[in-house]
């Protein structure tokens, strides 16, 4: 099951207001539970840069469904996944990457979201989340 045209552009919207009102700009992506780009919004003086980011944080929160800043605590040197950011033609491992699971606990898509600190990119990120789903996966044997 994919992430509905209607979810997509409402956790944009979502995404967009929480932006404007901490006083920034981004971009922001949702793809579908294949990693194919569903909606895009890049706010005005978005920095260009953002894009690719934006996009590439989405794709690795539904490639792994986790959190793009989970990732990145697993690929620091001496970890597990360490060197997982060249695979896939780039990922990206720092916060602003969440899934996005319906009601059901079923992986739909994910948002990705660049363009201020990661701080405020995952913020912006959960705020488009809380509008469709939840973040947050049905546990699975791997992780601890």
């Amino acid at each position: 099951m994919h992430v509905t045209m209607e979810h997509a552009l409402a956790a944009i919207e979502a995404a967009r207001k929480k932006a404007k009102k901490i006083d920034t700009q981004m971009c922001i992506a949702v793809v579908d539970s294949g990693a194919n780009l569903k909606a895009f919004l890049r706010m005005d003086d978005a920095w260009v840069g953002s894009i690719d980011i934006a996009i590439k944080k989405a794709k690795t929160a539904v490639f792994f469904g986790m959190p793009t800043g989970e990732i990145g605590k697993l690929s620091q040197p001496g970890n597990s996944l360490y060197g997982i950011e060249h695979s896939n033609d780039g990922l990206i491992t720092f916060p602003g990457g969440l899934p996005i699971v319906d009601e059901e606990g079923v992986l739909v898509g994910a948002i990705g979201v660049s363009g201020s600190t990661v701080e405020n990119d995952h913020a912006v990120a959960a705020a488009g989340v809380k509008v469709v789903g939840v973040s947050d996966l049905p546990a699975h044997p791997w992780r601890t």
